[in-house]
């Protein structure tokens, strides 16, 4: 299965995430097959860029948003 996830960066205590395209099996940090876009929790507010495109198109295919993606998604309003 096809999964919508996010993936951590960043220094220690310091964490920058992208949002990818993964194989549920891979590892959080693992391969992966396409990012999406970049979430930004330390900012105030935090910054959320995504690929509105490629997520629907992604959707479509039928992967499916892990649960924190998916309030993203909602806060994007795609």
């Amino acid at each position: 299965m096809v999964k919508i996830r996010l993936t951590r960066l960043g220094a220690h205590k310091r964490p920058f995430y992208r949002v990818v395209v993964t194989d549920s099996r891979a590892r959080r940090d693992g391969p992966f097959i396409e990012i999406l876009g970049t979430y930004d929790p330390l900012k105030d507010p935090s910054e959320v860029k995504l690929n509105t495109e490629k997520i629907r198109l992604w959707l479509q295919r039928g992967a499916q948003p892990t649960a924190r993606v998916k309030k993203l998604i909602q806060r994007a309003d795609l």
